[in-house]
């Protein structure tokens, strides 16, 4: 089933608003985030880079890592009021204006 911006944020504030704490301040969430970012690099690194994982580390997935950065992202949105998803139109409105011609396109055949 496809999901929403707007889906994953609703799914995130319900799931915050059952604890008495509710969101971490900003500046949490953004260590938060500084460390879910270096969890992600750390296993891109170890499927792709130069460090392979010891023997005795357990697998991790990238997929996972990368849904823990969305979980809080949503929640620092959530925070602050912001809609992902107009963040997003936003976003791809600026890379298809101000990047158009900066990347060579491929030939699309018809």
């Amino acid at each position: 089933m496809a999901r929403t911006l707007s889906d994953v944020q609703r799914d995130v504030d319900e799931f915050i608003s059952q604890f008495e704490e509710g969101y971490f301040h900003p500046m949490t969430l953004i260590v938060r985030l500084t460390e879910e970012l270096g969890e992600l690099a750390r296993e891109v690194n170890h499927h792709y880079g130069e460090k392979k994982k010891k023997a005795t580390e357990p697998e991790g997935s990238i997929a996972l890592e990368l849904g823990d950065m969305l979980i809080v992202m949503a929640c620092l949105a959530n925070r602050l009021n912001l809609s992902l998803d107009d963040a997003h139109t936003a976003v791809m409105e600026k890379f298809r204006t101000r990047d158009a011609n900066r990347f060579t396109r491929k030939d699309v055949k018809q």
